[in-house]
Formats: structure tokens, C-alpha cells, sequence
């Protein structure tokens, strides 16, 4: 009997497809939670609306050269430990000065 086209030929292999969409998914789900926590952060520490916390995540990326995610991620731990890398401490003061009105508490005195 012949394939029917359009049909995989191969379930299992559209399975295996099916389940790198879903793990895709389930990972952008999740990098979305955590850079909405980080915009929540730098909205609530540095006095900014979300549109400018989010412009202050995407200048802190691409000033280090760090994926967004990434920066999110620091800030988290940041808001847990009180610990930053200073080069990220750096260019978030220099984004929140770009976008809002205030320091980061802790920052030191220029």
C-alpha cells in the first residue's frame, strides 16, 4: 500500500517533532515569566513603568552583550542575595539613568 502524502511516514519521528514544539514552548514560557519578574523588579526599585523596565532589560543586554534572559536572571538573584556582577550593576544604573529618575538602592555614590 502505498504512503498517503501530506502523512508522515514515520509517526514516531512526528512525535519527536511534536515534543521539541512543546519543550520549545514550555522554555518561552518560562523565559517570559522570568523577565516579566526582572521588568517587575527594576519598575518597582527604579520608579519606571513597565515599558521603560523593559527598555532598561533590553539596554542592560545589549551593552554586556548578554541575552536578555540572562540579565533577567541576574537581577532575580540579585533581588535574593543582594549580589551583582558590578559590570551589570554598572550599566543597569547607567539604563535606569537613561529611563528613569532614580538610583539602584545599593549602588555606590558616583
Amino acid at each position: 500500500m502505498p504512503a498517503v502524502p501530506d502523512e508522515p511516514a514515520d509517526e514516531s519521528q512526528r512525535v519527536f517533532e511534536l515534543q521539541e514544539q512543546v519543550d520549545q514552548l514550555k522554555e518561552a514560557v518560562a523565559s517570559h515569566a522570568v523577565v516579566d519578574q526582572a521588568i517587575g523588579m527594576v519598575v518597582a526599585l527604579g520608579r519606571v513603568t513597565p515599558d521603560q523596565g523593559w527598555e532598561v532589560l533590553r539596554d542592560v543586554s545589549q551593552h554586556t552583550n548578554i541575552k536578555l534572559r540572562n540579565v533577567a536572571d541576574l537581577i532575580l538573584i540579585w533581588g535574593r542575595s543582594g549580589e551583582m556582577p558590578p559590570e551589570i550593576r554598572v550599566e543597569l544604573q547607567e539604563a535606569l539613568e537613561r529611563h528613569g529618575p532614580t538610583q539602584i538602592p545599593g549602588a555606590p555614590p558616583e
